[in-house]
């Protein structure tokens, strides 16, 4: 066995089922989602305690939809670096940009490949050449703009 499948918890059925409707909805009151599975609510409360604990469900957040608070651009950036032992450096300076939503250390093409959202195409070309290439340590840059988003799902349990 290896690391990763010692440390991985086991899940039930039960444990699944109560993920996939906390997925759907985290404020879905345990009671509701005890009743649906015949189980009593403490049973889920108790699930979800050692899903919390076991690192498997790491917090609960909400959904913002970003177009309808002004962010209509959506892009993908794919960076090369001028060497690999820049990339913590490269990271740390991106993080400090609020538009780069995600980041990725990634093989192929890219050092790293970065999601970007701006309001609009200008405030884009001010993020990239502004602040994203500005940053010394960067090679060159590839931009992808996103024109839809026609899957956007949280991986099943």
């Amino acid at each position: 066995m290896t690391a990763s499948q010692l440390n991985k918890p086991v899940l039930d059925a039960l444990d699944q089922h109560i993920l996939r409707s906390l997925i759907q909805d985290a404020k879905t009151p345990y009671a509701e989602i005890a009743r649906h599975y015949g189980v009593s609510a403490g049973t889920i409360h108790v699930r979800v305690e050692k899903m919390r604990q076991s690192g498997v469900i790491e917090g609960t957040k909400i959904k913002i939809n970003e177009r309808k608070l002004g962010y209509d651009v959506c892009c993908f950036i794919g960076i090369i670096l001028k060497s690999a032992k820049d990339y913590e450096q490269v990271i740390a300076k991106l993080n400090a940009f609020p538009e780069v939503v995600e980041a990725y250390y990634t093989t192929g093409n890219y050092s790293i490949f970065i999601k970007v959202m701006t309001h609009t195409i200008e405030e884009l070309h001010q993020v990239l050449a502004g602040k994203i290439q500005s940053i010394d340590e960067i090679q060159s840059t590839e931009t992808l703009i996103s024109m839809q988003n026609p899957i956007l799902r949280d991986i099943q349990p």
